[in-house]
């Protein structure tokens, strides 16, 4: 009796064997991905209650070593080399999973609405053409399908998978056109994320919680109407195809959005803030933020409320650490929001960052911009930052200038450049106070640095 009473005892105290669990990790933690070098990858799951877990990788002689916690999950982080691989890493505790063909480079996370999402299986003409091309080993992606969610999830179904032309036809075309110039200029692995939406406004990517919070914003939000194609309500994908991602370590983010919001643009400068400081937060850093100006588009009777959302975006990418492309030369049909040139916007992308992040000399990646202007007698001067030798204009003076005076009417100017300033005037308005340029939906100036990027739209007036 007193054997059989000790033997109870101990099973009594041992774990349940119903409480075992296999070891389990999220989809982004997968072979074939890339982790950011020379950081601290974390490395997160779900385990049995107590269970040990420990993670080895072939770059170090050492193991990490953790517990789950009594809510089943555990993480650890785990310092990386420079790049290189592929490496192996081995997660081991009742079970043993093992990532193979894992590189070590720089990731990026893509996201926005359809002028970051298409793709060759769109019918992108350069994505199609760049396919038989598109085979490279450095370059992993992985696509984050379309979801949503009331609450942040912690997991979502997507896999990385090594490029092949199968691969990037279905991929972003800006993300993938991006990573392959990144690789070219570094010769490192770059890792591509893609979660983005055709269609969404700023508000989904947004946690509702800071939507709902700002009077401002949920007003602004309330006024975006249901679609039968895509989500509006805030927070909804942030929460499902932002969220679990943000214990992975990347480089950096990349967006192109915007149209969805030219309704509402009064209230994008503010959204977008929001936004991208929600970001950073959720990923604990204050990590490159660089985005895309929409492009020029007919936008309906109302022929200035893109231009009004392009000045808020302008207005944003004074924020450290953020670049703006400007798209004013991109486009071939103002009747279509989704531009064909798609390779010469990820360029200027990664023109971006490879001077900002990376420190490739001999790029001048930033648009010139509008910083003050005087008013002298019968005309206004307008001077520019982010102009390193000059100004061009391509067949024939400088266009889409306007000038007003008091009456607040906005007439055609002439503009002529001298030195690195522009001069504007018109022979009816003898005391200009304001000019406007590219201020309309569809406008598409002549107006260059001397390095070839377009000047970024601006106006002088509030």
């Amino acid at each position: 009796m007193k054997r059989l009473c000790f033997a109870l005892l101990a099973l009594w105290t041992l774990p349940p064997v119903s409480l075992r669990a296999d070891v389990r990790l999220p989809a982004v933690l997968d072979s074939h991905m890339v982790l950011q070098q020379r950081s601290t990858a974390m490395f997160w799951g779900w385990a049995a209650p107590a269970e040990k877990v420990t993670i080895t990788a072939s770059w170090s002689t050492n193991s990490y070593v953790t517990n789950a916690s009594n809510g089943a999950r555990w993480s650890v982080g785990i310092p990386t080399p420079a790049a290189g691989g592929p490496h192996t890493i081995r997660i081991q505790a009742g079970n043993t999973i093992v990532l193979e063909d894992v590189l070590v480079g720089e990731v990026w996370l893509c996201s926005g609405q359809s002028n970051m999402e298409w793709s060759g299986e769109h019918g992108l003409k350069q994505s199609l053409e760049e396919m038989p091309q598109a085979t490279h080993s450095q370059l992993r992606l992985f696509h984050v399908p379309k979801s949503t969610a009331a609450y942040p999830q912690e997991d979502l179904a997507a896999n990385w998978v090594v490029c092949s032309p199968e691969a990037m036809r279905r991929f972003s075309a800006i993300g993938y056109f991006f990573g392959k110039r990144l690789n070219e200029r570094l010769g490192v692995p770059v890792g591509l994320i893609n979660a983005s939406w055709g269609g969404t406004p700023a508000e989904v990517w947004t946690p509702r919680s800071l939507v709902e919070s700002d009077p401002e914003l949920k007003a602004a939000a309330a006024e975006l109407k249901p679609a039968a194609w895509w989500p509006h309500e805030p927070g909804l994908t942030y929460n499902a195809m932002i969220h679990p991602l943000t214990p992975f370590r990347v480089a950096g983010f990349l967006w192109y959005q915007g149209e969805s919001n030219v309704n509402t643009h009064g209230t994008y400068r503010r959204l977008f803030r929001t936004m991208i400081g929600a970001w950073r937060e959720a990923w604990q850093a204050d990590l490159p933020f660089y985005f895309v100006q929409i492009a020029p588009f007919t936008y309906g009777d109302d022929h200035l409320r893109a231009a009004f959302l392009r000045e808020a975006q302008a207005e944003v990418a004074m924020l450290p650490g953020t670049g703006m492309v400007v798209t004013t030369d991109l486009v071939d049909n103002v009747k279509d929001i989704h531009p064909q040139q798609k390779r010469e916007v990820a360029l200027r992308l990664a023109d971006l960052a490879l001077a900002d992040i990376y420190g490739v000399a001999g790029l001048q990646p930033r648009s010139p911009r509008y910083r003050s202007h005087a008013v002298e007698t019968g005309r206004i001067r307008i001077q520019f930052d982010a102009l390193p030798t000059g100004l061009v204009s391509r067949g024939g003076p400088p266009t889409e200038f306007t000038i007003a005076g008091d009456d607040g009417r906005f007439v055609p100017a002439t503009a002529v450049i001298e030195g690195a300033t522009v001069v504007v005037s018109a022979p009816t308005v003898a005391e200009p106070k304001a000019v406007r340029f590219g201020f309309n939906n569809t406008s598409m100036p002549n107006l260059f640095s001397a390095e070839g990027l377009p000047v970024a739209p601006f106006r002088t007036d509030r």
